[in-house]
């Protein structure tokens, strides 16, 4: 008597496995695409409680993400968050900043770094501490546009 597995029986296997893979690898990027939205909630939210904080200590509010890190000393948030650069890129996301020192008209926000791949929807925050939302992934570029948004 031979053992092994008949050509069948690897094929039906090979087919289940096929249709185990065709049902999760959606949900598991999809899983993604939201874990990286609560993230850039989570990190506007935290750019907004910095930008407070450095208007506490210096009277005005930071105009670039650079402000709140190297640029400061004490560093309001980590390097990645806050880079040298015009905007930064954290868990998928973009992250930018604007205004010009003054309460109307300061905003951050985070845009999808890829549409429809990295995350679907933009946020935004004013100087008000309101986290706003657009489900299309625009990015604001006034603070009237960010109060514009939706506000989460």
């Amino acid at each position: 008597m031979k053992k092994g597995f008949t050509l069948v029986e690897i094929m039906i296997v090979v087919a289940i496995i096929a249709l185990l893979a065709a049902i999760a690898i959606p949900n598991l990027l999809r899983a993604r695409l939201n874990a990286n939205e609560g993230a850039a909630i989570s990190n506007v939210h935290t750019l907004s409680t910095a930008a407070q904080s450095f208007w506490s200590a210096t009277s005005a509010l930071p105009t670039t993400l650079n402000d709140l890190g190297a640029g400061s000393n004490p560093s309001y948030v980590d390097t990645t968050l806050a880079c040298a650069d015009a905007t930064c890129t954290k868990n998928g996301y973009t992250y930018g900043m604007g205004g010009t020192g003054l309460a109307a008209d300061f905003f951050a926000y985070a845009a999808p770094q890829t549409p429809n791949v990295t995350g679907v929807r933009s946020f935004c925050v004013g100087s008000d501490g309101v986290v706003r939302v657009d489900a299309a992934g625009s990015t604001p570029t006034t603070q009237a546009e960010c109060t514009a948004f939706t506000a989460l």
